[in-house]
């Protein structure tokens, strides 16, 4: 993936950035939820009662706000150096991590971590180690 730093502002990072908080905290605030992807596409598999719609809004938020993002400003134009088996074996070592990690880089990068949980600082912290490493070893080693 390429991004176009000419193009980069800290004000829409900034703004992006407060949304994602924002939302975060009404979840919890309101709905007694953490906003971690994982956990919530898990629960909407698992069909819990009474868990099913808010699950599935929140799913389907996070798949059509690129769609409504595009109607809005514009097309956007990104570009993946990976093939289809690349991405595929990616997601799912992701998928197994979360597993093991009791959550995804959502859940306590951005919930955790704003709780002053310990145990979220350490998964985070493993999470970029791992992310530093990945790309070290892709880009220079390979």
């Amino acid at each position: 993936m390429t991004l176009d730093w000419n193009a980069f502002t800290p004000a829409s990072a900034l703004a992006g950035g407060a949304l994602i908080g924002l939302a975060a905290a009404v979840l919890v605030l309101l709905g007694g939820r953490i906003a971690g992807i994982s956990g919530i596409l898990g629960g909407l598999l698992r069909r819990v009662p009474g868990e099913r719609a808010w699950r599935a809004a929140f799913i389907g938020g996070l798949l059509v706000s690129p769609w409504v993002y595009g109607l809005v400003a514009g097309p956007m134009t990104t570009s993946i150096d990976a093939g289809w088996p690349t991405l595929f074996v990616a997601g799912l070592i992701v998928g197994i991590g979360t597993r093991y990690g009791a959550g995804c880089t959502s859940g306590h990068g951005v919930c955790g971590l704003s709780r002053l949980s310990v145990r979220s600082a350490v998964a985070t912290g493993t999470f970029m180690a791992a992310g530093f490493a990945t790309v070290f070893v892709v880009r220079h080693l390979s």
